[in-house]
């Protein structure tokens, strides 16, 4: 049953971070009308950097896609982590109502960690 609840959170977890990498490049989600002008200006500043954006939406799309399918779901929990600390940090700073589907997502990347950790062991082992 564990298994079963975790395929599904990876899934929609993984249809999340591929919708947000498709939106940096064909931006068909319309701007929130009560986003915070701190985080407007985040935004702007990242859009003038030109390859920033379509780099972090070309990992969020690779890591969803391996996130949602299960043989090569420890790696995308691991493609994912940067982008994902980079999203909980920019919540932090500059818009905290997104922390909650934020915190959604840390736990689903820290179970999915936690469940392979055994796979990443011989990484970092002699």
């Amino acid at each position: 049953m564990k298994q079963k609840i975790l395929s599904v959170l990876c899934l929609l977890t993984g249809l999340m971070f591929i919708n947000a990498g498709l939106d940096k490049f064909l931006h068909y989600m319309p701007i929130p009308a009560d986003l915070p002008e701190k985080m407007i200006k985040t935004g702007m500043a990242f859009a003038q950097i030109g390859w920033l954006m379509p780099l972090v939406g070309a990992v969020e799309m690779a890591g969803g896609v391996l996130l949602a399918i299960p043989r090569t779901r420890a790696l995308g929990a691991i493609v994912l982590l940067p982008v994902l600390a980079g999203v909980l940090l920019t919540n932090i700073t500059a818009a905290p109502s997104g922390l909650p589907i934020v915190a959604i997502f840390v736990a689903v990347i820290g179970w999915v960690i936690a469940d392979n950790w055994g796979k990443y062991l011989p990484i970092v082992s002699r």
